[in-house]
C-alpha cells in the first residue's frame, strides 16, 4: 500500500473538553465555569463543520548525506538538519503526508477575530490544532499496521518548521505530491491554506522506532503542546 486517503469523522478523533482546557492552560483569576462551557459549545459546532482528511504517499527512491545531515526523497534534497536525520537516518523509505481539518474551521477563527472575539477564535484555533493532530495521529497509526506485516516500523512523523527545518522546504515536499494532494494549497510563503493543516515526513524500516514522545528532542520552547499533550505524557 503506498498510497492511501482518510476521511475521518469528528468523534473519530475522541477530542474532549478537558484536553483543550489543558492545552489552554489557566491563569489566576480565569473563570474556568465560563471557558470551559464555551470549550464545550465550540467543540460542538466544530464536529459539524470540520472537513478532516488525510493522505500519505510512500516514496522507496531515498538516499542520506551523513555530512550535511540531509535526505533525498526521488530528486528533492531536504535539509533537514542534525535532529531529524538522527531519528530517520536508518530508513528504508519515506512517507509523505499531509492532514487538514478542512477550511470552514479557519473561517470560524478570523470571523472572531474579525469580531474582535480574541477568547472564541484562540479556543477555536486550539481546536483546529487539535483536530489536525489527532487525525495525524489516526493516519500514522493506519501506516504503522500497514507495514508491521512485511517486517518494518516507523519513526515519529516530522514537519517542517520544526527542530530546525526550513519551512521553506515545504514547496520541495509538496513538489513532490499531486496537485491539490488532500485539499491543501501551499502559498508562495510556504504556509497551508486551509490553515489548519500540517504535513512532513514519515521513516519507515526495520531498524527505525517511534518514540513516545519527542519534545525531549525537539528545541522548539514556545510549542503549545510542551503544556498539552508534551507535559502529560513526559510527567
Amino acid at each position: 500500500m503506498d498510497n492511501k486517503t482518510f476521511r475521518f469523522d469528528f468523534k473519530d478523533l475522541k477530542l474532549t473538553i478537558s484536553l483543550i482546557e489543558n492545552t489552554i492552560g489557566f491563569n489566576e483569576g480565569d473563570n474556568r465555569e465560563f471557558v470551559k462551557s464555551l470549550i464545550g459549545e465550540l467543540l460542538d459546532e466544530s464536529g459539524g463543520i470540520a472537513n478532516i482528511r488525510a493522505e500519505f504517499r510512500i516514496f522507496h527512491r531515498i538516499s542520506f548525506n551523513n555530512e550535511n545531515k540531509s535526505v533525498a526523497i526521488d530528486d528533492q534534497i531536504f535539509n533537514i538538519e542534525k535532529i531529524i536525520f538522527g531519528q530517520v537516518k536508518k530508513a528504508g523509505s519515506f512517507a509523505i503526508f499531509t492532514c487538514t481539518a478542512g477550511e470552514e474551521i479557519s473561517k470560524r477563527i478570523r470571523k472572531a477575530m474579525q469580531e474582535r472575539d480574541l477568547l472564541k477564535g484562540y479556543i477555536y484555533d486550539i481546536i483546529g490544532s487539535e483536530i489536525v493532530e489527532a487525525a495525524a495521529d489516526l493516519m500514522q497509526d493506519e501506516l504503522e499496521r500497514s507495514v508491521e506485516s512485511a517486517g518494518m516500523k516507523i519513526t515519529n512523523r516530522y514537519s517542517p518548521g520544526y527542530c530546525n527545518w526550513d519551512v521553506a522546504e515545504q514547496h520541495k515536499l509538496f513538489g513532490l505530491l499531486p496537485d491539490n494532494f488532500c485539499g491543501i494549497r501551499l502559498t508562495p510563503s510556504a504556509l497551508m491554506d486551509p490553515v489548519k493543516s500540517v504535513s512532513g515526513i514519515i521513516g519507515i524500516g526495520a531498524n527505525v522506532k517511534k518514540n513516545a514522545y519527542t519534545c525531549k528532542i525537539c528545541n522548539m520552547k514556545d510549542c503549545l503542546y510542551r503544556k498539552g499533550r508534551g507535559q502529560k505524557a513526559e510527567g
